[in-house]
């Protein structure tokens, strides 16, 4: 059974929690189940850590080039733990040590600015930024590596520790990114446990961590604020999103349809910036469904362990069951699939590549996320119309319209009430630029300048002349 890592040490556990393979159903692995004690144990270690490494820039920037160095030498090891917990095809599993890498290097070379107020014969006035101290980091489970840097990457750069918890559905790579910060990073900086949903709770209820960043569903995101305002703890929280994506009828149809549906589909459609709900203007709607149906049915579903597979399984027994559930549901409020529809034959949580024609706005898999391979195509022929339904949602996270006029497109998206908004593209994060959800899709800022920024306080300092 792998370890986890608390205060530099390997550490053990007397109980374990399974591990499920998502391409069989099947049990293929155990975890560790961390105790209170052990956790006890990390925020100390954690805190104890924090004095010599938030004074120490230089060792900081030195440290995450480091640590992404040894993480891209363990790449193939770490994307086979990928591959198995999360059943996502090699490709797709093989992006996230080098999303690692490349926010570990952004991040080492970024320089926490000090901002002059005042700087005159009566005072020096500037704003430093000053560390939280410990951060309790919680994962989710369709980007167990990917978007746990999103959280040690800036954290750690500010100065702060970390006590991360991945999700109890793929904990394995993460914790061996545990072990693998351990050769790098001193004592106690990283400390990875591992544990169900109330290891979580226990988390964000602890009396040591500062701040909480916590990713993954709108139910547990509230909980995670609820729970971290007894202790007025800083929290950023990056929860679910229902984006919508806005196509023109002057658009090349069979390019955008293929440019849609294979982002919708990107991971198995397991990913909070994809294009959820598509508007399409009346005139090419016919036109546009045939299009996306042609591109769905063309995908080759399959496990990871044949090349020839595009779209692996859902990640998670759950979510497998939320799909039939949506799906099922949509079909029998007069919903038309025009590819999939249903779960492909076998064992395994593979679902077909849905398309929905003849969506319409109240139905659930249009109103709630599905966050799986099926897509609803909804007509408009007005955009203040379109415009309208598309923000008739408790969701903000991303948006996109499509047309060969951008400025119309551009005008369009702005219009959209949303943290990030595209002109013919979507879900094109990076890791110099913020990334942060509107209404219920989040609250505080990951990635860029901001994202840093989110790990520290201000401290103003005035010295008097």
């Amino acid at each position: 059974m792998p370890e986890m890592t608390i205060g530099g040490n390997a550490i053990r556990s007397s109980t374990a929690f399974d591990v499920v393979d998502p391409c069989t159903g099947a049990v293929f692995a155990t975890a560790p189940t961390c105790t209170p004690a052990q956790l006890d144990d990390a925020m100390r270690s954690a805190a104890g850590a924090l004095r010599g490494w938030q004074h120490d820039d230089d060792q900081r920037r030195s440290a995450l080039l480091k640590l992404g160095e040894v993480i891209m030498g363990a790449a193939d090891e770490l994307t086979d733990l990928l591959v198995s917990e999360t059943g996502k095809p090699r490709g797709v599993a093989a992006s996230e040590p080098v999303i690692c890498d490349m926010w570990l290097r952004y991040y080492a070379d970024l320089t926490v600015p000090r901002e002059v107020l005042q700087d005159d014969e009566r005072a020096l006035i500037e704003v430093a930024h000053r560390p939280l101290g410990v951060v309790a980091a919680i994962t989710p489970w369709n980007f167990p590596l990917g978007l746990a840097m999103w959280k040690i990457a800036p954290a750690l750069r500010a100065g702060n520790t970390m006590v991360l918890k991945p999700s109890p559905f793929t904990p394995l790579a993460t914790l061996r990114l545990g072990e693998l910060a351990n050769e790098v990073l001193p004592a106690g900086v990283l400390n990875v446990v591992t544990g169900g949903d109330d290891l979580g709770a226990a988390m964000t209820a602890h009396p040591t961590p500062r701040k909480v960043t916590f990713t993954g569903s709108v139910s547990a995101g509230k909980k995670v604020a609820v729970s971290s305002a007894a202790d007025l703890k800083r929290v950023t929280l990056e929860l679910g999103g229902n984006d919508a994506a806005l196509v023109f009828d002057d658009v090349d149809v069979p390019a955008v349809a293929a440019s849609l549906v294979g982002l919708a589909f990107f991971n198995t459609g397991q990913a909070c910036a994809l294009p959820k709900r598509i508007y399409v203007e009346d005139g090419i709607y016919d036109d546009f469904v045939s299009a996306c149906a042609a591109v769905a049915g063309s995908i080759k579903v399959g496990p990871p362990s044949d090349p020839a597979s595009q779209l692996g399984p859902l990640s998670t027994g759950p979510q497998f069951a939320r799909v039939k559930e949506l799906v099922s549901d949509a079909v029998a409020q007069g919903l038309r699939p025009v590819a999939g529809g249903s779960p492909t034959e076998g064992p395994g949580y593979f679902f077909q590549p849905t398309i929905l024609a003849e969506a319409r706005d109240g139905v659930r898999i249009v109103d709630e996320e599905q966050f799986g391979p099926a897509l609803p195509i909804l007509r408009f022929s007005d955009l203040d119309d379109a415009i309208e339904r598309a923000n008739n949602t408790t969701y903000g996270l991303c948006g996109s319209a499509w047309s060969a006029d951008v400025d119309r497109a551009a005008a369009a998206a702005e219009r959209l009430e949303c943290g990030t908004t595209f002109v013919n593209t979507h879900a094109a994060l990076q890791c110099d630029v913020q990334f942060g959800g509107s209404k219920w899709s989040g609250a505080g800022l990951e990635n860029g300048l901001p994202g840093l920024l989110s790990f520290t306080e201000q401290q103003v300092v005035h010295r008097a002349r």
